[in-house]
Formats: structure tokens, sequence, C-alpha cells
């Protein structure tokens, strides 16, 4: 097995690069440019995104960093949401998120899976570059899979590597207290940021019995508590705090120097996070208490695929306005004198 040092980011096949590493422009949009006026399919993604009144700008805010997310300690609440694709990613980031989470509950909202244990570390990888492509501002932060870091520390450090080499993702995240802090550690040793995670650790699903609520006693509490200190200690540059009593969660955020962010955990957290597709409303059959849907997109959508569908069988889409008609003919060519 090759050492971390050598480790190099493996290419996925299609993605053009300079010598360097560095991503070259896609060929698509050049194709997208060639002939603007007459492209079927629009125009390419402006490369900032365009003030109110419609102008191209560059942007007021700046890119989110680790010593930034460090800063929000104590003070502006830092929002944080998943994304899984680009056009996720657009709208997420420009709608102000400070951080987009490539959550390995993609196994369950884009998957289809009962829990997250599946996800592997190619499926993060892939998740995070389209979220990549996106994304101007917030700062990227990639999950590590069930059993991605649990063996080794050096295998920790390889996927890592891997979901900020090609998956272009800022900082990773991974699960548990005391027991990962070797893990941690050796990630910040390397220059890979690291978000920690305690509380409900969804991974850890079997061995909790379900999705239940955790540090409810006093024992239990204590043991959260000793293992937000530990990850801190650590180096973990954030903490999210997921299912537990808001109290608690208070007493984790007054007692570590990195902020919290709480997913079920009360307002006394340094800031919150939420699955975009809870907090969307596009999972209809599940409702977290947790969760405030902010909006109700399942049953929008779904009305619109019934409008759609019933033009298309009307007949009455598509229009004229829809439709290509044929080429006007040559131009004429003026003649030299």
């Amino acid at each position: 097995m090759p050492s971390a040092a050598c480790y190099q980011p493996r290419l996925y096949e299609g993605v053009d690069r300079d010598p360097l590493g560095r991503d070259l422009p896609d060929k698509r949009d050049k194709r997208m440019t060639q002939d603007t006026a007459s492209a079927p399919y629009g125009q390419p993604r402006p490369a900032t995104p365009p003030t109110p009144d419609g102008a191209s700008a560059s942007p007021a805010r700046k890119p989110m960093t680790v010593p930034k997310v460090r800063g929000r300690k104590g003070k502006e609440p830092l929002v944080m949401v998943t994304a899984y694709d680009a056009t996720f990613a657009r709208m997420l980031d420009e709608g102000g998120a400070d951080l987009l989470l490539v959550g390995d509950s993609l196994g369950m909202v884009v998957q289809g899976n009962d829990d997250t244990l599946s996800v592997t570390v190619d499926d993060i990888v892939y998740h995070c570059r389209a979220v990549a492509r996106g994304t101007h501002y917030a700062h990227i932060v990639g999950d590590m899979p069930f059993l991605s870091y649990n063996v080794t520390p050096e295998e920790a450090v390889r996927n890592a590597g891997r979901i900020l080499a090609e998956g272009r993702a800022h900082s990773v995240k991974l699960e548990g207290g005391r027991p990962v802090v070797p893990v941690i550690e050796r990630l910040v040793a390397a220059g890979i940021p690291v978000m920690a995670h305690v509380g409900l650790t969804p991974q850890s699903v079997h061995a909790m019995g379900g999705f239940r609520v955790q540090g409810r006693d006093e024992e239990s509490a204590q043991r959260i508590l000793d293992d937000a200190k530990a990850v801190a200690e650590a180096g973990a540059y954030a903490l999210v705090l997921e299912g537990i009593p808001a109290e608690l969660a208070s007493r984790i955020t007054a007692a570590i120097d990195i902020p919290t962010i709480g997913i079920g955990a009360g307002v006394g957290c340094d800031g919150q996070v939420l699955v975009c597709y809870d907090m969307l409303g596009l999972t209809p059959d599940l409702r977290p208490k947790f969760v405030r849907r902010f909006d109700e997109l399942f049953d929008r959508g779904k009305a619109a695929m019934e409008d759609y569908a019933s033009a298309v069988r009307s007949g009455e889409f598509p229009g004229p306005e829809h439709t290509f008609g044929p080429a006007k003919g040559p131009r004429a060519v003026a003649s030299g004198s």
C-alpha cells in the first residue's frame, strides 16, 4: 500500500488538466459560446452571479475559509446546508450559505437507501466535484463515509486527500469523539482541515439502536462533552452537534474554542446545519422534529409535472414559440470594389 506522502490523486476520465493538475476550461463551454445567438439551450453560466439589475459584477461576498469559520465563534451564526450537485450548490451558495456539506446523507436523500452506511469515498468525491462547479463563496465540506477513516490513520489521510484533491472540497468531516482523536491529529498534520461530529452519529446507527437523541442522562452527556473537548484539542476547526438536548449543546459551545454547528441541538450553537432536501420540503415522508421546512418544493414540483404532462398530452406544448424553423438562407456577401 503506498504511503500517504506518495499519494497522487486519481484523475477521472474526461477531466482535462494542465501539468500542475489544475482544471482546464470545459470544451463544452467553448461550444456554447461559439454562436450564443442560436444556442438552443441558452447561455453558459456567468463567471460571477448577476446583480439584481441583471448586470454582471464582482461579488461583494468573499469565499469562506477555515480561519473565517473559526473567527465566527460567538459572533454571527454560521449557516450550513447540504448540497449534492452543481445546480443546488449554485442556488444555495447564491442564497447565502456559508458552508456546503456534501454529506453522506446523499445515501438516503439521493440514492434512496435507509441509512448512510453504503456511501463510498467515490460517491463523495463525485458529488463534491459537482458541488464545487456550482459554488463561488461557500466553504465546501466533504463527509468521510463509514469505514473510510476508522481502519488506520494512513488510510484516512489517503481518503481525505482524495476528497480534497479530486473532489475539490476545502475540508472533511468525520464522526466520533475520543476514539478518532489520532485520526484528526494525523489529518491536521497533513494539512487537511477537519470538522468533527459528536452526539447522534448516523454512521453508528446500529450501535445506537436507531436515530435516537443522545446525551439525555448525566453520564452520556458528560461523555459527549468530553468527546467535544477532545476533538477540539486534537485540532478540529469546527464541530457538528447532532441530536442532543439544547442545554447540553450550550454547555459544549461555551466549553470549547471552536464553532459548534447544531442540527437538532437548539439555538445555543454557533451555527446551524440542515439537509437541503428537508429544508426545501423535498422529503414528503420524512419530517424530523428538528427540521423547519422553509418551502414545499416536492408539492410544487409535483404540481409543475402535472401541468407539463397535461400540456404535452393536450398538444398545447410545444407551441410555436418553442419550435425551431428552417435556415433563413445564406447571408449576402458584399463584393469588392
